[in-house]
């Protein structure tokens, strides 16, 4: 896509690992007219990345949006990633069937965010990282005079207090700690939508229910289908799980949903059980700088209407 966008309308890239939570909110993003999306690039995340890749082709495609996927790392900066077949199945979309989607992109996802950035039709670009960021660490670290082309970065990750991967840590931060701490340093605003907040997106079947009532077309269907394969949280109860990539993309489309305050936060990159763990400071205790914008609360009917209503606009 090229040329100059609306008043309002922003150039996105969306890194991600589908993942059952992923699709939704690819598919958000793509339903929301707030949205240009330019770019969607793969990681290894959930599910390894052929799978990933795989899987991102089939939600793109169904939704008939022409946006490139291209394939990224298939390991973090360190180590390698482990994958979270519990809540996402050994397909990625707990075994929610998807038509196979166009071809991937030859390319390099760092590349490809680079080509992007450079782009001056784009104007400033917002980065949505939904899963592991190296990819997008991988692209500015390699080129930081890109940095003051980036809008704002967008992250799903991290946790204030517990986490849903290790006792210390959340998913995406654990797979990749070093990569998550590049993007904190660089320099553009960045938003850290937590656990806490996620876990406030609380799908349960009369929700499910509600949004598959509103009729649509395929994509809503499956939406509804993978939404309800998806096993319930002990953390929550029982009574349903946390749609947690979706609500990176609701910042973006309706922050009025959102109470968010400034706090400053630190990774630890260390070997030992804390190693993933996002020190949160939002009292300034740590006198450090207070980088990054943390939305604390959400109003989660709203939030589900608003998935509603976009997803029931796709095929």
């Amino acid at each position: 896509m090229s040329g100059a966008l609306p008043v309002g309308r922003r150039a996105v890239i969306i890194d991600c690992d589908p993942g059952t939570d992923d699709a939704l909110a690819l598919w958000l993003a793509i339903a929301s007219p707030e949205i240009d999306l330019r770019l969607v690039t793969v990681v290894g995340g959930n599910a390894g990345l052929a799978r990933t890749v795989a899987n991102a082709r089939a939600i793109v495609g169904l939704a008939g949006n022409p946006v490139p996927v291209v394939p990224g790392a298939e390991r973090p900066l360190r180590g390698r990633f482990a994958g979270e077949r519990a809540v996402h199945g050994d397909d990625g979309l707990a075994g929610v069937v998807l038509p196979e989607g166009p071809p991937a992109v030859q390319a390099l996802a760092a590349d490809a965010i680079r080509a992007v950035l450079r782009d001056a039709s784009a104007g400033s670009v917002t980065l949505v990282g939904i899963g592991p960021v190296t990819n997008l660490a991988l692209a500015l670290a390699t080129e930081p005079a890109l940095a003051g082309r980036v809008r704002e970065i967008v992250l799903m990750g991290g946790a204030w207090g517990e986490g849903n991967w290790t006792p210390a840590a959340e998913f995406n931060a654990a797979s990749d700690p070093e990569a998550l701490d590049i993007l904190l340093s660089l320099g553009p605003p960045v938003t850290l939508v937590t656990l806490e907040l996620t876990m406030q997106a609380l799908v349960t079947p009369a929700r499910v229910e509600a949004i598959r009532r509103l009729g649509g077309g395929a994509c809503l269907r499956a939406a509804c289908d993978i939404m309800a394969a998806v096993p319930p949280s002990r953390r929550l109860g029982g009574e349903g799980h946390a749609l947690h990539d979706a609500c990176a993309i609701a910042w973006l489309v309706a922050p009025a949903l959102f109470h968010a305050e400034r706090v400053g936060v630190e990774v630890d990159c260390g070997p030992g059980p804390a190693r993933g763990r996002t020190h949160v400071d939002r009292w300034g205790r740590s006198k450090a700088e207070a980088q990054v914008t943390l939305p604390e609360t959400l109003d989660t009917e709203g939030f589900f209407a608003l998935l509603g209503t976009r997803l029931s606009r796709l095929p």
